[in-house]
């Protein structure tokens, strides 16, 4: 099979498994295990304002929730970059490793190199692309 065939489908895969994965790190972790307060106490602990607390946890919530069914993947993917290029300073004084303690700025790189992955193969199969939706010209996917 071309790879021309199958670039769709390999998108869509990257969409939908970082999507479940914001999903389950903003909604499950930041709102449901430590809660809102709890975010934004961290966020205040770490030297940011509380409020980005809140602001990233429904940021990871609903922009997973549009990677997920393909809704402005581009434009979604590129709006996560300040929130994981803020993760990658928060964990740069920890070193590379991950498995560091304190978690190093690894995993946070590896985050913004997909992302921009994501944005440079679009949607990919399987998207609800809005303008498409709404009678308008269709955008460029993988």
């Amino acid at each position: 099979m071309p790879a021309t065939q199958t670039i769709p489908y390999a998108a869509l895969l990257l969409r939908v498994s970082l999507g479940t994965l914001f999903v389950l790190h903003g909604g499950l972790m930041k709102l449901g295990i430590f809660g809102l307060s709890g975010t934004m106490g961290y966020f205040g602990s770490i030297g940011y304002p509380p409020v980005f607390g809140a602001i990233v946890a429904f940021a990871e919530l609903f922009g997973g929730i549009a990677l997920i069914l393909g809704i402005w993947t581009r434009a979604v993917s590129l709006l996560f970059l300040p929130i994981l290029i803020g993760a990658a300073l928060q964990h740069l004084p920890n070193g590379w490793v991950f498995s560091n303690p304190r978690g190093g700025y690894e995993y946070p790189v590896l985050w913004i190199v997909l992302m921009l992955v994501q944005a440079g193969l679009g949607a990919g199969a399987l998207a609800l692309d809005p303008a498409r939706l709404l009678g308008g010209r269709r955008t460029a996917t993988a």
